[in-house]
């Protein structure tokens, strides 16, 4: 049978389903495509969003409210950014924070330059900042982070713990990342994914990021389903696609699955009966 023509067949627990989200328009995409020399600028260090981008940010919670998506999904993880903490919580994130709640906000007012109010973290997925799914690293001051512990001041609901050093010890100003570390240190970050429990996950990353973990992916499909995979994502993009656990890296049980056989009784099937019966007619 033609490989590509054939269907895939998985144990539904075997499966993660990830919601795969680019940042909103930050100031460097504006200024680096008037002038591809803007992405070594200072300047765009840790780039931020832009008003036009808060507005696709705005489009893109309301999809995924109008879809009930929202509901769905188990968990946030964000590259430690600061444009994609703000799209992520402003995406993903509750209504405004308001004084006296009990939890805290996921975002303070005017984090980053944005000109919006605080964002709750009441009734949300929890969020979680991780490293391996940031853009490619060094050289661009856009893709450098803070510290850890300016970003904890607006972020506060953001779970920073599983990022090592408070500083920035993975860009280099000297040194750019390569396409294919890139892909490698994303297939590293999907491995990872199988030792959370979450089913439903939604990821809010880099173009670059996506694009060459994602190429790894889908040589075995219709050229068209390839292309699905991956092309490049538009800003604040969504895409949602299913892995799969081939090789038993996960380890969480079949919550759906029934054993069946309660109470036990007779249940041999009639063609196992009928090479049964053959089996046994050739012994003779």
């Amino acid at each position: 049978m033609d490989v590509i023509s054939s269907p895939g067949l998985y144990p539904l627990h075997r499966c993660k389903t990830l919601h795969l989200v680019r940042h909103a328009q930050g100031v460097h995409n504006v200024e680096g495509e008037k002038d591809h020399a803007a992405y070594l600028s200072e300047s765009l260090f840790d780039a931020h969003l832009t008003p036009l981008g808060w507005q696709q940010v705005d489009h893109l919670r309301k999809h995924i409210h109008e879809t009930g998506l929202s509901k769905k999904i188990e968990l946030v993880i964000v590259s430690p950014l600061l444009r994609t903490m703000q799209t992520a919580v402003g995406v993903f994130g509750s209504e405004g924070y308001k004084d006296g709640i009990d939890v805290p906000p996921l975002m303070v007012e005017n984090a980053g330059e944005s000109n919006r109010p605080a964002i709750s973290s009441l009734n949300c997925p929890p969020f979680v900042a991780v490293e391996l799914c940031r853009e490619h690293l060094g050289v661009h001051p856009c893709d450098r982070r803070k510290s850890i512990s300016e970003y904890r001041l607006v972020f506060p609901a953001i779970d920073f713990s599983l990022i090592a050093s408070d500083e920035d010890n993975l860009w280099e100003a000297n040194s750019r990342e390569k396409n294919e570390e890139v892909a490698v240190r994303g297939i590293k970050f999907l491995n990872w994914l199988w030792t959370r429990k979450e089913r439903e996950i939604a990821i809010v990353t880099h173009s670059g990021f996506l694009y060459h973990t994602l190429s790894v992916f889908g040589n075995d499909c219709h050229p068209s389903v390839k292309s699905e995979i991956c092309t490049h994502f538009a800003n604040c993009e969504l895409r949602s696609v299913v892995i799969v656990d081939r090789s038993m890296m996960g380890s969480d049980p079949a919550t759906t699955n029934y054993p069946g056989k309660i109470p036990s009784g007779l249940d041999l099937p009639s063609d196992v009966a009928d090479e049964k019966l053959s089996n046994d007619g050739e012994g003779k």
